[in-house]
């Protein structure tokens, strides 16, 4: 049955936060239960910045492509003055979709009733309203959503009053910036799978250190090993974190050489070269970043214990002009393909595990460090929603003041 969640449940999570070696997990509710993901969706999803794809994949005035997170169909448009607009691609008739795909036009029309939309979301046609009382065109465009570009990566936000997300990442900016992500390249990526545990599980094995030398054991792998992680220091207030982890030799990578076998990003220092990068913005990026190559993970939930993930990769430029691009990135993929179906496998036993009765909070080792990052992160969330839907809360800060 769904929990009822309670001053007591919520105010127990700050325990999660903190040193790693003292912090304990979340408890498992917070992974299948269906009144915590709704109250989730409000704390995180509602106010926090989402990515939803590339800059590329809109590069020229009425390119468009859609996506959806949460359950909120999105539409994401480039209009006729060079802007990237972000919408609802809900039609504000009868919540027909106005966008499915993606590809260019010169605006939006509903297949139902044939109402009109520009790239701006705002409505143009709307057939055989004019004898509906006090009907207002300009109240029933799309509605419109906050957008941001981070390294060539698209962000949205529904909440308008959001504060801007690059100031919040500058220590993550200046981590990677070697890679210049925002002049990479890369393929659009292929429909995501739906993926069935939740968004969490899938946040957390991607920024955790403690199991591949455990899991991933083996020639595919254990050049990366877990001894060698590391964990800086997020700022306070900070929008993302990283985690380094060292290799055994310079520009390692996912393949059966173990080596880079593509163009090196040119940026790049020797202690960059020296070491796997992962970064992370939750509540919907993260980077697994090598030398030659980047896969980033677009995580987009849809329900308490499913989510789709866009898998992506990037490469320097000029890489994929390479006649033997293909071939190199075909063996790079096959490797890569034995280690993510390792760790799906994993992630999907976690989700059984996480809805038995014997699931408990667990502790941390030293090489878990992301994770007590990702729930400093999430409680932080957590504990600001509560505070503003808890009418006790109001009331002592309105005595305060």
């Amino acid at each position: 049955m769904p929990i009822t969640i309670t001053e007591e449940f919520i105010q127990s999570l700050a325990s999660s936060k903190g040193d790693v070696l003292e912090a304990e997990t979340l408890p498992p509710e917070c992974y299948t239960d269906a009144n915590f993901y709704e109250f989730e969706k409000e704390a995180l999803f509602t106010h926090d910045w989402l990515c939803v794809g590339r800059e590329e994949w809109v590069k020229e005035p009425g390119d468009y492509f859609t996506t959806s997170t949460v359950n909120e169909p999105i539409v994401v448009a480039r209009n006729r003055k060079g802007e990237l607009k972000a919408m609802s691609s809900v039609c504000q008739h009868r919540a027909m979709l106005v966008a499915e795909g993606s590809g260019n036009a010169r605006g939006f029309v509903c297949p139902y009733h044939h109402w009109s939309y520009s790239l701006d979301g705002d409505l143009v046609g709307a057939p055989a309203m004019n004898k509906t009382c006090e009907f207002d065109r300009k109240a029933n465009g799309l509605p419109n959503f906050k957008v941001e570009v981070w390294e060539g990566f698209i962000f949205i936000n529904f909440d308008q009053n959001a504060a801007p997300l690059a100031p919040r990442l500058t220590h993550v900016q200046e981590a990677i910036s070697g890679y210049d992500l925002a002049n990479a390249e890369g393929p659009r990526p292929d429909p995501a799978p739906r993926l069935m545990w939740n968004w969490k599980v899938m946040f957390e094995n991607n920024n955790d250190g403690y199991h591949a030398s455990r899991l991933h054991h083996g020639p595919l792998h254990d050049f990366v090993p877990s001894e060698q992680a590391s964990f800086p220091d997020a700022p306070k207030g900070a929008a993302g974190y990283l985690r380094f982890n060292g290799t055994l030799h310079p520009d390692a990578s996912f393949n059966p050489t173990q080596k880079a076998v593509l163009p090196v990003f040119p940026g790049l220092s020797d202690e960059a070269r020296n070491r796997m990068t992962f970064a992370n913005i939750p509540p919907s990026l993260s980077l697994v970043m090598t030398s030659d190559m980047v896969i980033y993970l677009i995580i987009r939930p849809d329900s308490p214990e499913t989510h789709y993930m866009d898998t992506g990769v990037l490469v320097a430029p000029g890489a994929m002009a390479d006649e033997a691009y293909e071939h190199k990135m075909e063996m790079i993929m096959n490797s890569t393909s034995h280690i993510i179906a390792q760790d799906w496998h994993v992630d999907e036993m976690v989700q059984l595990g996480l809805r038995s009765r014997f699931a408990k909070r667990g502790r941390y080792s030293w090489q878990e460090g992301a994770q007590a990052q990702f729930n400093e992160w999430l409680v932080d969330r957590y504990l600001a929603e509560w505070d503003r839907r808890d009418p006790s809360a109001v009331g002592a800060a309105v005595a305060a003041e």
